[in-house]
């Protein structure tokens, strides 16, 4: 049996203590976009740009381990939208990413290859510990976020994310989650909801604290009972999250969505007040210049016919250029606006008027600190909070899944299986996991 087999075996058999003694194996599979295929969609629309021919499964050698860092065994992952992004080398190459990371120090430079192992989520086992590292050890069951910082100066000691060496794992660095074998920070680490699979467990990390920051916590839209909370794309990977924080929160969310499939995921969710922008025809660009305006004021009213009369305190945004102009209109006055991605563009275009005469703020919001990750994974953890996985793919067919996300085909989280043989492994918490197993399971089968 080869060294992953034996590793493999023991933590199926819930040897996890035999895990420090068993060999690290030299290499370990893992999904590649090879440096020397940069080019390869040059002068292809985004969406003809097709990752299954970008992704690879390859053998690649096993990192070193470095101080303050951990080699983890990859049971499970799943698919972000910053993995289509790499896969179809926009809006940059992520090679950039890492030639310049690989210039800030020898240990570093590791990252700096002509291959780059991508994936920001995982769910598995600690294999081995770094110098210096404490809190955790072999044999631990753990899912890992995605900031990656150095903090070795002052910026970051108030908010981690503002570090100036901040970056995310698997996207900005090499070494990530879609893989048999990760290499991660040990301050990345936090422990695996025992009540979930594998799978489940893998899925949240990203969106989930994304979602938490962006919407609840006070580096982002500091959401508060009652607020009205237009949210985009609410069944998709972050939306269904914001969905979820919304109704724990007391707040009360509008979904917006795109069809009569995605309206009924977030009834499932709890969710009442629902817009399907594709029945309702709604076009905020004339063309690929100009904005209507009249089409902002005719989904500002549709909201206000749904909550009773009430605009949205905040706007969670995330898909961007197509957007942007509506979510600055529609928000109340005094309200804010709250963005980490433009999935559909980045250059945004609003009426500044809306903005300004209207008191109107608009927040940046950027992953989570550790902090707020940790909340966000003990949330999953307690049962308060679900996964919204809705499918789950073999690592070989990673390409596939990451297809299904550009192109929004998927509902919810698409996961991946790696060192896990199979689905449905890994539950330790079975009582839990009956308790709430109608909202681990609302995005199966959609």
């Amino acid at each position: 049996m080869s060294q992953l087999g034996e590793i493999q075996q023991a933590i199926l058999n819930d040897d996890l203590g035999a895990v420090a003694s068993l060999d690290v194996p030299e290499s370990y599979r893992g999904v590649t976009v090879h440096k020397d295929e940069a080019d390869m969609f040059q002068g292809l629309e985004s969406r003809d740009k097709d990752p299954r021919k970008s992704l690879h499964v390859d053998d690649v050698p096993t990192p070193e381990l470095g101080p303050g860092e951990a080699l983890v065994a990859v049971m499970a992952s799943a698919i972000n939208y910053n993995t289509v992004w790499t896969s179809i080398f926009e809006p940059v190459s992520t090679f950039k990413f890492l030639e310049r990371y690989g210039r800030l120090s020898p240990l570093s430079k590791r990252h700096d290859l002509p291959y780059h192992v991508v994936g920001s989520d995982l769910s598995g086992v600690v294999l081995r510990t770094g110098v210096g590292v404490h809190n955790w050890k072999p044999g631990d069951e753990v899912v890992a976020h995605c900031l990656n910082v150095e903090l070795e100066g002052p910026d970051g000691h108030n908010d981690t994310m503002l570090d100036t060496e901040q970056r995310i794992w698997g996207f900005e660095t090499n070494f990530g989650g879609l893989a048999e074998i990760a290499l991660v920070k040990a301050n990345q680490l936090m422990p695996k909801p025992d009540h979930l699979t594998w799978e489940e467990a893998a899925s949240p990390g990203l969106v989930n604290s994304t979602a938490y920051r962006q919407l609840v916590s006070r580096n982002g839209a500091d959401m508060k009972q009652g607020d009205v909370v237009l949210i985009w794309g609410a069944s998709g990977g972050l939306g269904s999250y914001a969905t979820q924080y919304a109704l724990n929160g007391g707040a009360i969310p509008v979904c917006v969505v795109s069809s009569p499939e995605k309206a009924e995921i977030c009834r499932k969710l709890g969710a009442e007040l629902i817009i399907d922008r594709n029945a309702e025809g709604y076009k905020f660009w004339k063309d690929d210049d100009n904005q209507d305006p009249k089409e902002w004021q005719r989904f500002g009213k549709k909201i206000r016919e749904l909550t009773g009369g009430e605009d949205p305190d905040i706007v969670f945004e995330h898909p961007g250029r197509e957007t942007f102009g509506a979510s600055v209109y529609a928000a109340r006055k005094g309200g804010t606006i709250v963005t980490c991605a433009s999935t559909s563009g980045f250059m945004h275009q609003y009426d500044n008027r809306y903005l300004w005469m209207n008191l109107k703020r608009i927040i940046g919001s950027h992953f989570a600190n550790y902090r707020e990750s940790w909340e966000a994974n003990r949330l999953i953890s307690k049962g308060l909070i679900h996964p919204t996985l809705s499918k789950t793919y073999a690592l070989e067919d990673t390409g596939q899944a990451a297809l299904d996300v550009h192109r929004n085909a998927h509902q919810g989280k698409v996961g991946v299986l790696a060192l896990a043989p199979e689905e449905g492994l890994g539950v330790r918490n079975h009582e839990l996991r009956e308790k709430h197993i109608d909202g681990i399971n609302a995005f199966r089968n959609v």
